[in-house]
């Protein structure tokens, strides 16, 4: 593989929120993601890989997604999702 092929992998790891506030995915560390949908908690939860700026995910139930980053934008399905600060 040469340098031009080497795609390294774009830190995620974070709160990512929608502009609305609504919307909550914590991508951890670990692989795993926790997921809010407004007053519910943990609304999804599972497990991601990240490939480059590209991530695939597959929820507990077995559910599969896809989200990319652009821009420092996450891109989940039809989400958009902005990275929340450290420490709000």
């Amino acid at each position: 593989m040469n340098e031009q092929q080497t795609q390294e992998n774009v830190d995620v790891v974070g709160m990512w929120v929608t502009a609305d506030g609504h919307i909550r995915q914590e991508l951890r560390a670990d692989g795993r993601y926790d997921e809010a949908r407004g007053t519910r908690a943990s609304a999804y939860t599972g497990s991601y890989t990240v490939t480059g700026a590209h991530l695939d995910y597959v929820d507990d139930t077995g559910f599969t997604a896809t989200g990319d980053i652009r821009d420092g934008v996450l891109y989940h399905e039809h989400l958009v999702l902005y990275r929340e600060a450290a420490g709000s």
